[in-house]
């Protein structure tokens, strides 16, 4: 069990809210998840953690590829839904999933990703699922996402952290170049 303080300490991070789904053999099942990243700039790639008891690990490890849809702010019902077992709600919301090139995806989500799964790795608790994006779709991508934390619950993207036209790097950058350091222009690309 983890130590409550630290549970509080983990629980100050927030993440994006995604739909992970996926489908095999006319079966498709789906979970809430804020445990997918991009883990790579250069390549489309992402990692998915996935509970072996839930009932879509075993649906991505037989098709070798599973979607995930990025939930939009007015969208916590979805979330709601799918962060539960489905056999829970008996899959009776099958409303909320469409078949979009043959793979499950959230409808109206901000956008999805078709990801191909090419490495996985066992954890303590969770499987890790490293896989190479190969297909995406827009919704509605003005829309502010969904977002997570188990210490404030679900939240809308809102404020932004700088004012528009504000360059914290660029003001870094001046201060090395008033102390006399070169600054190379394509450093400064390479860094953006």
């Amino acid at each position: 069990m983890i130590d409550p303080k630290l549970k509080r300490a983990l629980g100050q991070m927030v993440k994006g809210v995604q739909v992970v789904a996926a489908a095999h053999d006319g079966v498709v099942r789906a979970y809430t998840s804020h445990w997918v990243s991009q883990v790579a700039f250069e390549e489309p790639v992402v990692m998915a953690s996935v509970s072996p008891k839930h009932d879509t690990h075993p649906l991505i490890v037989e098709s070798g590829e599973f979607t995930v849809s990025i939930l939009a702010g007015d969208q916590v019902d979805v979330g709601q839904y799918f962060s539960y077992p489905g056999r829970r709600f008996r899959y009776i919301a099958e409303e909320y999933l469409e078949l979009i090139e043959g793979v499950p995806v959230v409808r109206d989500c901000v956008a999805w990703l078709r990801c191909e799964t090419f490495e996985r790795k066992p954890m303590r608790d969770h499987e890790l699922f490293f896989a190479e994006v190969t297909g995406y779709g827009y919704g509605r991508l003005k829309e502010p996402p969904l977002l997570y934390s188990s210490r404030h619950g679900w939240r809308v993207l809102g404020m932004r952290a700088r004012q528009p036209g504000d360059s914290v790097r660029d003001r870094l950058l001046a201060r090395l170049a008033d102390a006399g350091y070169d600054i190379d222009a394509n450093e400064r690309d390479d860094e953006a």
